[in-house]
């Protein structure tokens, strides 16, 4: 058996997988929602979740919660994609349509800047439809630590 590649081995879209298969292991928020990593590059990641009876707020439609989550989620798998850990230092979203119970919603983020230990990163998180239902927006602050070895 080879050993394990080295994070200076790998192009950057075999990083950001390999970083993501590292975090989806231990992810067991984004994993008891039943959400799926759809797609995965360089700063950039696309999460999916079908909306639950359970996920319904007093109004009969999807708590906002849970929509953020997703969106959070999306935002942590881009902004770790580049073999640095980060974290999220400030969120912040704007619901435009509701999520109705059954709806299969798609949060994809994308890097805006980085620099030093600071990133950006814009959600926007659209049913199956493509109805726009909200945009966040994730500012990430990397921390020590790397998820590949190198």
């Amino acid at each position: 058996m080879s050993a394990p590649a080295r994070a200076s081995q790998l192009s950057p879209q075999e990083l950001a997988e390999a970083c993501a298969r590292a975090m989806w292991a231990t992810d067991h928020a984004s994993q008891g929602l039943a959400m799926s990593l759809d797609r995965i590059a360089p700063g950039e990641a696309s999460l999916s979740m079908t909306l639950t009876r359970e996920m319904s707020n007093g109004h009969g439609m999807c708590h906002g919660g849970y929509i953020f989550t997703l969106a959070d989620s999306a935002f942590a798998f881009a902004c770790n994609s580049f073999n640095q850990k980060a974290v999220a230092q400030h969120c912040s979203v704007t619901y435009l349509n509701p999520g109705q119970i059954g709806d299969r919603l798609t949060a994809t983020a994308r890097v805006v800047a980085r620099q030093g230990r600071s990133g950006i990163y814009d959600i926007t998180i659209v049913n199956q439809t493509g109805v726009t239902v909200a945009e966040f927006r994730g500012h990430s602050r990397t921390v020590a630590g790397t998820h590949v070895p190198d």
